[in-house]
Parts: structure tokens; sequence; C-alpha cells
């Protein structure tokens, strides 16, 4: 293959991805943009395995990794989905690290003159540190979304912090710095130990920069760490002057950022914030004096009269729904309501569940017509003249305590469904949300909580709607 048939396919490929990108930003075109997605990513590997010399062996590994993919991906519950997505971020990031030991361990393998020029060097040293910040952190992240807190410290999704912490962190940083000076500077026989000391600094940046960053913070963290991918491998697309993997790691990591920065936006948080403060009290402890309060609680009967003798209904999904995969059963629920002259509609959180777009995803899973579903600040305004707000499994995004100043997430935009004439919220228990604070909403005279799991409960609510 030429190096201009090369190019051609590459800029194909490109091509496909950015309209994957803008398939991605509507319900929609979602499909259509994975489509695109998947052929351009085909195009790529087919045209790197062309340009390869040692094509079986590639081959072996695509087939080693696809199968395990292939199980992976069909025993994944859907409420798993953030932890995987964490996942797939570590492997991103040791891939980058693995390639820049490659390139410095054999340049001549990678076409690069041996000493390596300085330049390479910078772009090792950036995908280097980059992919390993992403892999420990990655890690951290997956632990805290899979609630590994009570086996190990440093996965509690409350923050993680210690005296001194920023301190050591910036010392950290200013030494991996001073070693990947030293890196540029060492001759090939002495290059080594600067790079294993900045590899084994970035590592341990990446563990302190994600353990204290608490729970309501988690989706933004797991964009930003989508962001970090990215960089990493663009990084090392340059080190490897291949322009599809500078390409697709470029439209990541700027995709990546543009979605923390919009997430940011929507909790009120500043980016650095999140990333430098930690979010949220400590797991559980704002909650502690629930026993000293009381709440109205109803049944499935209570719900179904209320839900049918409304003109008006607004759905709040959370995280409880995707647990119950109650998706379903909450269509036929607003089904039955629609056929009753009922005005359904579904009101999502940017940050609600543990991921971007995870409450979206539910809904689409369960052919819910996107015109029933608004964005919260599209919906809020409505939620003053509506009847029922019914919330399931929602806590931290309709959360009161985000209008009162000194409150942990003061500033955060909520759905306001303490607006509407009427609340229902449905919950296992009185437990604090995954931000370890307690919820104002749930001791309001208007609001009736419906203990038990969504999916049974919605159920019951189905078959005693007449």
């Amino acid at each position: 293959m030429t190096a201009n048939q090369l190019a051609l396919w590459y800029l194909a490929a490109s091509v496909l991805f950015i309209l994957a990108l803008k398939g991605l930003s509507h319900p929609e075109s979602a499909r259509r943009g994975n489509l695109f997605g998947m052929v351009g990513m085909a195009i790529a590997v087919l045209v790197t395995l062309a340009t390869t010399q040692r094509v079986e062996l590639i081959l072996v590994a695509i087939l080693i990794g696809g199968a395990i993919g292939a199980v992976v991906a069909r025993r994944v519950e859907m409420t798993q989905m953030p932890e995987l997505v964490a996942a797939m971020h570590s492997l991103v990031g040791m891939a980058a690290v693995l390639i820049a030991i490659a390139v410095v361990n054999n340049p001549a393998a990678f076409g690069l003159p041996d000493p390596i020029p300085t330049g390479n060097k910078l772009e090792l040293f950036i995908g280097t540190f980059v992919g390993a910040i992403t892999f420990s952190g990655s890690v951290i992240a997956f632990g805290k979304l899979a609630g590994l807190g009570k086996k190990f410290r440093l996965f509690s999704s409350a923050p993680v912090v210690f005296k001194g912490q920023h301190l050591l962190n910036l010392a950290l940083g200013i030494a991996m710095i001073a070693f990947g000076v030293a890196f540029f500077l060492a001759a090939p026989q002495a290059q080594w130990p600067p790079f294993i000391a900045m590899t084994a600094l970035a590592f341990v940046l990446g563990v302190l920069i994600i353990i204290p960053i608490g729970g309501a913070d988690m989706p933004v963290v797991i964009s930003m760490l989508n962001s970090y991918s990215g960089w990493a491998a663009a990084g090392i697309g340059f080190s490897l002057n291949n322009p599809m993997l500078i390409i697709a790691g470029s439209l990541v990591g700027s995709s990546g950022a543009i979605l923390s920065y919009i997430m940011c936006r929507a909790m009120n948080r500043s980016f650095f914030s999140v990333i430098l403060g930690g979010f949220g009290a400590a797991e559980g402890s704002a909650a502690a004096d629930t026993g000293q309060k009381t709440v109205k609680s109803g049944s499935a009967d209570d719900v179904a009269f209320l839900l049918g003798n409304a003109e008006s209904v607004v759905i709040i999904p959370g995280y409880g729904l995707a647990v119950a995969r109650a998706q379903h059963a909450v269509k036929e629920m607003a089904q039955k309501l629609i056929a009753k002259g009922v005005n359904v509609r579904y009101a999502i959180h940017p940050v609600a569940g543990r991921m971007p777009g995870h409450m979206n995803v539910l809904l689409a899973e369960a052919e819910v017509p996107y015109e029933q579903v608004f964005e919260m600040e599209d919906i809020n305004s409505d939620l003053g003249t509506t009847d029922i707000a019914f919330v399931l499994g929602a806590n931290d995004v309709v959360n009161p305590l985000a209008e009162e100043k000194g409150s942990p997430i003061y500033g955060m935009p909520i759905i306001e469904a303490h607006k509407a004439r009427t609340v229902l919220v449905n919950k296992r228990s009185m437990a604090a949300g995954y931000a370890g604070l307690d919820n104002p909403l749930f001791y309001m005279d208007r609001t009736m909580m419906v203990f038990g799991d969504a999916k049974k409960v919605v159920e019951e609510i189905v078959k005693a709607i007449d």
C-alpha cells in the first residue's frame, strides 16, 4: 500500500469518527453514530494490518481480546456500565505506557533514530505520564463505582483526604517533570532510570488525584478520564508517526474535555475544584439524624390512585431505577397513564446515575419516545404547575440542599421536584444518596414515600391503574 493510499484510508476513517461523534449528540441518531464509529475503526484496523509484517501475532491478540470483550459485554448489566467504561479507560492508559516503553527500548522498530530525538522524547513523556495517570486513576474510579470501599479504603465513594494532600500532589508533579527533563537530557544508556521514576510517579499521582473526589462527582471523573485516555493515545500517535492514532486520540480527548466542562457547568462546579477539592461529606454522615424525622409513606395502590387522577406527571429516573431494571415497567405505566389522558414526561438530570447519559440510555433501551424525554433546564420551569413529580431512585439530583448556602452541594442545579403540587418518591430505604447527604424533599408535607424495589413497585402500580 502506497503512502497516498494509506493517507486516503486514514482520512476516510477520520471522517467516519467525526460523523460518529456528531451522531452521538442526539438519541435519535446515536445508533447511526455508533455504526459510523465501528466502520471507521474497522477501516483503521484493516489498513494498519495491511502495513504490518507480523500480522499473525496481531490477529491472535485481536481474537483473544475480542473474545474476552464479547463475554464481558454479554455479562455486564446496564448498572455496571460506568465501571466498565472506567475499566476500558484504564486499558487505554496502560496501552499508551506499554507502547512508550517499547519505543524507548527499541526505537528502530518504530522507525525512530537511536538515540531518540528530543522532540520524540517529549511526545513519549506526555503520552507516558498521561497514560499512567489514566490507568491508575481509572482503577480507583472503577473501585469507587463498583462499591469496593468496604474492602479497601481508597475505593470509598466518600472523599479520601489527608493533611498536606495537595502539597504532596504538587511535590510529586514537580518531581515527575524533573525526571522527565532528566529523561530528555540523558544519554541512551542512562535514560531508563529517569523514565522509570517518571512513570512510577505518574501512577501514584493518578491514585492521589482521584481518591479525594466524592461520589457525586464521579460522572465528571468518568468523562475526564475519557479525555485523558484520548490525549494519551494522541501523544503516542505522534511518537509512532501514526496520523490515525493522532486524529482518533485528539477527537476522544477534546470531546471528553468538552463533556467534562459541560457537566461541571450543569453542577455549577469548577473543573479544578472537582479535581483538587473532592466533593460531599463523609459517606452517611449527613443522614445520621434521619431517625428523628417523620415521613409519610404509602402503597402502590395509593400511588396508582394519585397518578390516575392527575393531569400532568413528570417522572424523574435515577440510579435506583437502573439497579432494579425498571425502565420497561415504567414505560408500561406511562403508556397506561397516557391512555387515560395524563400528560406524562420524563425529566433527565445530566449527572443522574453513575455516568453521563446513563438515564437516557436506560429509557432508550425501553424505547421511550424521545419527545417525552426532557432535559433538566427544559422541564424545571413546568414543575411548579405539575400535579405529580414521581421520583424513581433519584436522590442527589433532586436534593433541595443545593439551594442552601453552606451545603456541600450548594449551587448544583437540580431537578426542582419539590415545586410540584405532589411529590412521590420510590426508594428502597431512607439511606443517603451517593453523595452521602440527607434529602429534605423526603420530609415535605406534600411528599409521599413508597418503599421497595422500583421494578416491583411500578409493576404493582401498573396492575392497580384502572
